[in-house]
C-alpha cells in the first residue's frame, strides 16, 4: 500500500528490452533501506527488487506490467517517481495507492500559470463514473485532486513543489502517465453494477 506522495526522482540505468524485460533504476538514497523481496512503486506500479547493487535496483517485468504501464517504454535516463509502500502507524498525507495501475492514459495539454501548472488527462468513456470533480487518482504514482471534468479530458493542479518533485516536469503532451481510479470509487462503482471495464 503507498500513499501517492513521491519521496523521490529514480532514473533508469537500463531499460527493459522484449528480449530481457528486466529494470534498472539508479534509486539513490530510497534505495538504502530496500533489499531483494521489498517493494518499490516505480512510476506508480507496485515492483519487487530481485536484485540490488549499491543505488541500483533491479525490477523483472511482466507481460501484463508492460502492457498496462508506461515502464516498457522507458528509455536509459529518464526519470521516474519513486515510493516506498506506506509503514503501519505512519501519517497519510495522500490517498490510499495500491500500485496496481489500471492502464496508461494521455496526458493532452499543459497550461502554466505563473509556478502553477494545469493538465488536462484524457479521460477515458468508460471511466466517467469513476473520475469525477474533487475525486482522487493518481498519476505516475503521484496522488492528486480532479479539478473540471470534461466528456474525453480531465485537468489536475499540480503546486511549484510537486512539479519540481516529480518526473511531471520532464513531461510533454502526448506521453503516457500510469492511472490508478481510486479504489474507493472502483468499489462504489462495482457495488452500482458499473465496475471499471477491461479495456487493456
Amino acid at each position: 500500500m503507498f500513499t501517492g506522495i513521491v519521496e523521490a526522482l529514480g532514473s533508469v540505468r537500463a531499460k527493459p528490452a522484449e528480449a530481457l524485460p528486466v529494470l534498472w533504476i539508479e534509486g539513490g538514497k530510497v534505495a538504502e533501506t530496500l533489499k531483494p523481496g521489498d517493494s518499490l512503486a516505480v512510476n506508480g506500479c507496485c515492483l519487487t527488487v530481485t536484485q540490488k547493487e549499491a543505488s541500483s535496483l533491479r525490477f523483472d517485468l511482466l507481460e501484463e506490467t508492460r502492457r498496462r504501464t508506461n515502464l516498457g517504454g522507458l528509455e536509459n535516463g529518464d526519470l521516474v517517481n519513486l515510493e516506498r509502500p506506506v509503514a503501519v502507524g505512519s501519517r497519510i498525507d495522500g490517498h490510499f495507492v495500491t500500485g496496481h495501475v489500471d492502464g496508461p492514459i494521455r496526458l493532452v495539454e499543459i497550461r502554466h500559470q505563473a509556478d502553477e501548472h494545469e493538465l488536462w488527462i484524457e479521460r477515458r468513456k468508460e471511466w466517467e463514473t469513476v473520475i469525477v470533480p474533487k475525486g482522487s487518482i493518481a498519476l505516475d504514482g503521484i496522488s492528486l485532486t480532479i479539478g473540471l471534468t470534461k466528456e474525453d479530458r480531465f485537468s489536475v493542479w499540480i503546486t511549484p513543489f510537486t512539479w519540481r518533485a516529480t518526473n511531471l516536469q520532464t513531461r510533454r503532451p502526448g506521453d503516457l502517465l500510469n492511472v490508478e481510479i481510486d479504489i474507493l470509487a472502483r468499489y462504489v462503482a462495482a457495488q452500482l453494477g458499473k465496475p471499471l471495464s477491461e479495456t487493456f
